[in-house]
């Protein structure tokens, strides 16, 4: 009886040191990663651990104690921002807390992918595509790509694909075939690693696409959006910073155009209306600009035909130095 007690004893203790260790570190961090950790083994996680170490933690554990430990956080600080990170604990997860840049760790987590097998009921992540080309195989081996609608021949002594077939879709489930050929074609379709799911930052939570925005990107999306919100301000007339000077625009021309057809007026329609009652004024305004870039050109002209001058003369100068004696 007292070696039950003691062993009850025991796992509360690591449940205690488990949540006190993810409260620490909810404290001391304010990005966290969350990542979907199927498929990967203790030593590929342990690698992850070192490759990440200086900057930033990864913890894993059972989902009910991290909720537990979270909701136990909100209670003793009062701090809810991390109400949203119970919502994401869903499946085979863990926490990536980070000081450094999310897009740089998430790359690092890259690198640590490794290849694995199809094996039989797995859940496909991607699509299988197997390539054309010479297989190695004997031609006793032809049953397998018959099974599967694989188009081959017989290229000196060994089984050859034709073309590109794709054998698993994403999301179907590997049958017993598809597995033992891609087993025979030496094959290792899937990678596995950590795959971040969601970023949490200073009580946000969005997609990890957002890392990969550029700050080009950010301003095409800028731009877009500004130019929707003035679009609606001017269809109902509702006066925004975005929208006033169009506004403002908009409302000289309606005032232009009442002083031109009638006899209302102020300064700065004064000057359009001579034009419109004498278009050559606005002829002789314009002709100033004409001259003088048409006086460049004219100037440069003169000084082109000296140049072709100089070079004919020094042409019959050289076709007369030709007979000299």
């Amino acid at each position: 009886m007292a070696v039950g007690k003691k062993l009850t004893k025991s796992k509360m203790e690591k449940k205690e040191i488990y949540s006190a260790k993810l409260k620490r570190l909810i404290d001391e961090y304010s990005k966290i990663l969350i990542v979907f950790a199927d498929n990967v083994g203790s030593n590929q996680l342990q690698q992850i651990r070192q490759g990440l170490r200086g900057d930033s933690v990864i913890l894993m554990g059972k989902n009910t104690l991290m909720k537990r430990a979270l909701k136990s956080y909100i209670q003793e600080t009062g701090n809810d921002t991390i109400q949203p990170l119970i919502g994401l604990l869903q499946g085979n997860v863990g926490l990536i807390f980070t000081k450094g840049d999310l897009k740089e760790v998430r790359e690092e987590l890259g690198k640590y992918k490794v290849g694995a097998p199809a094996r039989v009921n797995l859940v496909a992540p991607v699509d299988v595509i197997i390539p054309p080309g010479n297989t190695g195989l004997d031609p006793s081996q032809t049953s397998f790509f018959q099974i599967l609608n694989i188009p081959t021949k017989i290229n000196k002594g060994t089984v050859e694909i034709i073309t590109p077939v794709e054998i698993i879709k994403k999301g179907d489930k590997v049958g017993s075939s598809e597995a033992a050929l891609l087993s025979k074609l030496a094959i290792k379709p899937f990678s596995y690693g950590l795959i971040v799911t969601k970023v949490y930052e200073d009580g946000s939570v969005y997609d990890p696409e957002v890392l990969d925005l550029t700050e080009d990107d950010l301003a095409v999306r800028f731009a877009s959006g500004l130019a929707n919100v003035t679009s609606l301000a001017l269809s109902i007339s509702f006066p925004t910073l975005a929208a006033a000077p169009h506004m403002l625009i908009n409302a000289y021309k309606n005032v232009l155009a009442v002083a031109v057809a009638t006899d209302y007026t102020f300064p700065q329609a004064e000057e359009v209306k001579e034009y419109l009652k004498d278009p050559s004024k606005f002829a002789a305004a314009v002709a100033p600009v004409a001259s003088s870039t048409g006086g460049a050109a004219s100037a440069g002209a003169p000084k082109e035909e000296e140049k072709k001058e100089e070079a004919e003369e020094s042409d019959d100068d050289n076709m007369l130095s030709l007979f000299d004696d």
